[in-house]
């Protein structure tokens, strides 16, 4: 009765340590995948970062030149104002 005993306790034993080896090969595949995702997000926020920059000077640009159209707007008012003194 004791044999029987011993081989259940020992085919259970051997079973919850290939529970655990499962287990542990799950983590295993799942760190890689995050270590994996993470890498893809990494990558997908520097993209971002250069189109934000590239938006960003566009965006100056833009700017810029709106300052000099409304510039070169006022002087020509200015300029009209002094044609129609004389």
């Amino acid at each position: 009765m004791l044999l029987y005993i011993l081989i259940c306790l020992s085919l259970s034993l051997a079973g919850i340590a290939g529970l655990q080896f499962t287990y542990l090969f799950y983590l295993d595949r799942l760190d890689r995948e995050r270590k994996k995702r993470l890498n893809e997000l990494e990558k997908e926020c520097r993209d971002l970062s250069k189109r934000l920059r590239h938006a960003e000077g566009q965006i100056i640009a833009h700017s810029e030149l709106l300052e000099t159209a409304y510039h070169d707007e006022e002087n020509e008012e200015s300029w009209a104002d002094l044609i129609e003194d004389r």
